[in-house]
């Protein structure tokens, strides 16, 4: 398998191929939507066709989804910052190392909470075919994290919220270099 080609536009670097590549979160493309924080996918626009694998980063209050529930599992992982799991209608404190495993079928959104960014890698299989479904839930509801009306469609449960692609908006957790021992 060749090297993937990185291209540069104004949102940032991004694979033009399918091919390998090593490519830092804050040079890639990231997501941006009102409310709901900011996405690096790697993926630039194409979808893998066997997994997901994104870097995310929300302000405090913003969700990173609706509340819903995908037939395949999934897992979050807390890189810093503070925030909760609303998971089958109940709220789970998050912070920096917790992993959180969900299930298939399991409805779940995360949001961030405290008073800094709240950065999470979140990563899990793709099937064609795998049920979604966006449940309402009030606990999510509380948080602006739930539809009015249960539907399987993404465009319903994202209408009205504006989406584009932009440079890293900051938020991820300092490198450390460690020397040699």
């Amino acid at each position: 398998m060749p090297e993937a080609k990185l291209v540069r536009d104004e949102a940032g670097l991004a694979p033009e191929d399918d091919g390998w590549f090593v490519l830092n979160a804050r040079d890639g493309r990231w997501m941006h939507a009102e409310g709901m924080g900011a996405c690096c996918f790697f993926e630039n626009g194409r979808q893998w066709e066997t997994m997901g694998f994104n870097v995310n980063v929300l302000q405090p209050g913003e969700a990173g989804s609706m509340y819903h529930a995908e037939g395949v599992q999934e897992g979050f992982f807390v890189l810093a910052g503070e925030g909760l799991v609303i998971v089958e209608g109940q709220e789970r404190p998050l912070r920096q190392w917790d992993y959180f495993h969900c299930p298939p079928e399991t409805p779940h959104v995360l949001v961030a909470a405290g008073d800094a960014p709240f950065v999470y890698v979140a990563c899990g299989p793709r099937q064609k075919g795998s049920s979604l479904v966006y449940a309402v839930d009030e606990t999510a509801r509380k948080r602006g994290a739930s539809v009015e009306n249960e539907t399987s469609s993404g465009d319903e449960a994202y209408a009205g919220r504006a989406y584009r692609f932009g440079p890293y908006p900051g938020g991820l957790p300092a490198y450390e270099r460690r020397s040699a021992r």
